[in-house]
């Protein structure tokens, strides 16, 4: 495989994802809240947390329509976070996805409870009334809910805030992001691995691809928060800095975060090779792209 053939299938599979998601994402939800519902999560983003459930549940010859559906619900969590990240008493920020944030365009009220409605939406998706057998439907629905609550993404959310302008460590900021951003990549890949079999082995192997590839994603933010445009980005550049948030860039330095990084890629592939799965090539090829995004 080669990152030709993984863009055709990267792109039907988002072709996929964005049926979906327009499908189950109600317009006709009550006062305009699904106008704010849809704005927040359709037609933008990078949609690599429903990749790596999609490429994870290939991997272990997963059922499809589960897989789908956890890729949905994984995106409908984070993007859920980023309108709720964005409002004015949390990162207080006005661009998203390259156009004015869910609370600017709908207010704030709105912003809140289209959020509130995503997340569980989420957990709606997940669970079909056929389809999807009831024990996965719960499997994967733990796997959602520890990733996105006190334990990874809230917990780390919690920790970021707490953080303005105190100095961190860097294990300290590794337990941060491992939570704010790494448990839902993780997470991702593990919901679509559960759409599947997979012995102990593969399982371990997987989850410590997830954890590696989800801090190369959050390192290789910090790194285009000081390297980008606005412009380039879709979102506020500089942002961090502005509000005196602790980063990889600031911790360790430009260079040696853009070195982290390639470390944390190469014990990502590293894991995928100890898994014993001879179908893991997409995941292979979406550490590469994590890594080296301009995005």
């Amino acid at each position: 495989m080669n990152l030709a053939d993984f863009d055709v299938w990267a792109r039907s599979e988002l072709d996929a994802v964005e049926r979906a998601l327009e499908r189950w994402v109600p317009a006709d939800a009550p006062a305009g809240l699904g106008l704010a519902m849809r704005y927040g999560v359709l037609d933008g983003g990078k949609r690599v947390r429903p990749l790596l459930v999609l490429a994870a549940a290939q991997a272990v010859q997963g059922r499809a329509q589960a897989a789908l559906r956890a890729a949905c619900a994984v995106e409908l969590i984070h993007a859920y976070s980023l309108v709720h990240d964005d409002m004015p008493c949390m990162d207080n920020d006005v661009l998203r996805r390259g156009k004015p944030t869910v609370h600017v365009q709908f207010g704030q009220a709105q912003a809140m409870l289209a959020g509130d409605a995503m997340q569980a939406l989420a957990f709606e998706v997940l669970t079909p009334e056929v389809g999807v057998p009831p024990e996965l439907q719960a499997r994967l629905c733990r796997l959602l809910a520890r990733a996105a609550g006190q334990a990874g993404m809230a917990g780390g959310q919690a920790i970021d805030l707490a953080s303005v302008g105190q100095p961190l460590g860097e294990h300290a900021l590794r337990d941060m992001h491992h939570r704010k951003t790494g448990a839902l990549l993780q997470a991702s890949v593990l919901m679509g691995a559960a759409c599947g079999t997979t012995d102990a082995v593969a399982w371990r192997a997987l989850s410590d691809y997830g954890d590696a590839i989800g801090l190369a994603f959050q390192v290789v933010d910090d790194i285009l928060d000081v390297t980008q445009a606005s412009t380039t980005l879709g979102k506020t550049a500089g942002k961090d800095a502005d509000n005196n948030k602790p980063t990889y860039v600031t911790v360790l330095g430009l260079a040696a975060a853009k070195r982290h990084a390639a470390e944390l890629r190469d014990a990502a592939l590293a894991a995928l090779a100890r898994s014993g799965l001879t179908q893991a090539a997409w995941l292979s090829l979406l550490a590469d792209k994590i890594v080296e995004r301009e995005s």
